[in-house]
């Protein structure tokens, strides 16, 4: 009994240690905690201050415009990438004057068959919308076969280019260098030093993020661990529409000790934020503010960050521009030095001494000092 009655007191001491240790959040840069949270990378230096113009104030006047949105999979309502879009559209109405009867919005079924898409694009084309925008990679091929059919109409695509169609702006963006901040807050807010990654579809496109995640995560703190999953390969999109695979994902990298997750997986994310609320651990969101997402209200209390992939910003600088007749004052890629990728500190979880250690980076990257790789 008195040989128990030690065994429990070993053991009781042990479980108040592992408390301790799981309570005490990271530590400061440079220095080891052997109690929990990453040995940090020195700080970057701070970013010089900065002075712009902006032509944001700039009147254009597009009520003439009829503007038809071709969504991907999810839809106005997925809480991502598709409402990142759905905003742009939003300020366009507000800002450039377009009547709500000249806005036409369209939305792809999971896994379609690629006439589908024809069928939208010539629909939005034929009532005479003009420009259009397909939203996501996947209208890439229909709208190499649709935009010489109609010559006149100004058409854009996110995520995509369609090689030939002068009438075919690409938006695209950089989101291995979001994706790299979204990483770094991971390392910071880590207590195990230990994050994972959650993908929709193993595609070229979300290797982007994925990468850029590891990259600042690892650059942050070299030691940390790093979980991974896809919730489907490549040609199968349903990755991208199924919360349980995304909440089984995460319940997966949480029961092996990641305590940040990072999501690029369009409406399953909504599961990686309830496995995330479910285990107490923290999450990190993608392409819109998803703090102030409706439809994951019930998570936003684990949301530290977003990773904000400015599809809004290019949705309404396309239409914008379509609306001067001016489609060269484009960007060619909407990356950190434009602010077309960023992170969000909604929910006040990014403090002034992290949001410098991210500006201190994000110089860097916009500098050339760091360069951030797009492949895993």
């Amino acid at each position: 009994m008195r040989g128990l009655a030690v065994g429990a007191i070993a053991l009781t001491s042990v479980l108040s240690m592992a408390a301790c240790a799981k309570d005490t959040g990271p530590t400061s840069p440079g220095s080891t905690n052997t109690a929990g949270g990453c040995k940090l990378a020195d700080k970057p230096a701070a970013a010089a201050a900065t002075s712009s113009t902006t032509a944001s104030d700039e009147k254009v006047d597009g009520s003439a415009l009829k503007v038809g949105l071709a969504y991907d999979i999810g839809g106005r309502g997925d809480a991502s990438f598709n409402d990142s879009a759905a905003a742009g559209l939003d300020k366009a109405k507000s800002d450039l004057g377009i009547k709500p009867e000249n806005l036409k919005e369209l939305t792809a079924a999971p896994n379609e068959p690629e006439d589908a898409k024809l069928t939208r694009l010539r629909q939005l084309a034929g009532e005479g919308f003009n420009p259009i925008i397909g939203v996501g990679f996947a209208y890439a091929e229909s709208l190499a076969v649709v935009a010489p059919e109609f010559p006149n109409v100004k058409f854009a695509i996110v995520d995509g280019a369609v090689e030939g169609a002068a009438n075919v702006t690409p938006l695209v963006f950089a989101e291995e260098q979001g994706s790299f901040l979204a990483g770094v807050i991971a390392a910071y807010q880590s207590k195990a030093c230990h994050v994972g990654f959650v993908g929709g579809v193993e595609i070229p496109l979300i290797q982007k993020f994925d990468a850029g995640f590891a990259q600042g995560a690892k650059t942050a703190a070299p030691d940390i661990k790093i979980e991974k999953k896809y919730l489907t390969p490549a040609g199968d999109f349903t990755g991208f529409q199924d919360p349980t695979k995304g909440q089984e994902a995460a319940t997966g990298q949480i029961e092996s000790g990641a305590d940040v997750l990072y999501h690029a997986a369009g409406a399953s994310g909504k599961g990686v934020f309830s496995a995330a609320k479910t285990a107490g651990v923290k999450a990190i969101g993608v392409d819109s503010d998803q703090y102030l997402q409706k439809t994951v209200e019930e998570s936003k209390d684990v949301i530290v960050s977003s990773m904000l992939k400015r599809v809004d910003v290019a949705v309404y600088d396309f239409v914008k521009a379509v609306a001067k007749n001016d489609l060269a004052s484009l960007p060619k890629v909407f990356d950190l030095s434009v602010d077309g990728v960023g992170y969000a500190t909604s929910g006040g979880k990014i403090d002034d001494s992290l949001k410098s250690v991210l500006e201190g980076y994000k110089a860097q990257i916009i500098e050339g000092k760091i360069k951030v790789t797009d492949k895993p």
